[in-house]
């Protein structure tokens, strides 16, 4: 489980796990002006947002530890009225990534999510070259993915 002694460390392995996602997305997006405009500073945005998600109230936050280093972490929070749970953030440091740390912490959420009666579990994640792994852990878990079109354009 998440404890406060915990946020720098999942915080600075977010942004190793997420630096080649968004790579990805300004190779794709950057000419286009609309990376520059959606993403000025993402290292700052991804730490406010990972900051977040361990501190609002509703999202439950477990981190895979191996020894006294944090590997990994999922956050995930439930919908009773859908009766749905969702995988809002996971990242695995990549030092430790391919070791089947993501698989656990996914099927460990997952558990979560039975064990609160939900009927369904979603997770979310992008498109791009960069998000490639975490789609084939997503679809290896049993996910069905549904495709989605989103279009930015800078004004």
């Amino acid at each position: 489980m998440f404890e406060e002694r915990d946020q720098d460390a999942v915080t600075a392995l977010s942004l190793r796990a997420w630096a080649p996602v968004f790579s990805s997305l300004e190779e794709l997006l950057g000419e286009s002006g609309v990376y520059s405009q959606m993403h000025p500073d993402w290292r700052a945005d991804q730490q406010q947002a990972v900051q977040a998600a361990c501190r609002t109230e509703g999202m439950h936050v477990w981190i895979a530890e191996l020894g006294t280093v944090v590997a990994g972490f999922v956050a995930a929070r439930l919908d009773h009225e859908n009766s749905m749970g969702e995988i809002y953030m996971i990242a695995v440091d990549p030092a430790y990534q391919g070791k089947g740390i993501g698989s656990l912490l996914t099927s460990f959420a997952l558990q979560w999510f039975k064990d609160n009666g939900m009927a369904l579990a979603m997770v979310e994640t992008g498109g791009d070259p960069g998000h490639a792994p975490a789609r084939r852990s997503y679809e290896q878990a049993g996910f069905a993915h549904l495709p989605i079109a989103r279009y930015f354009k800078k004004l």
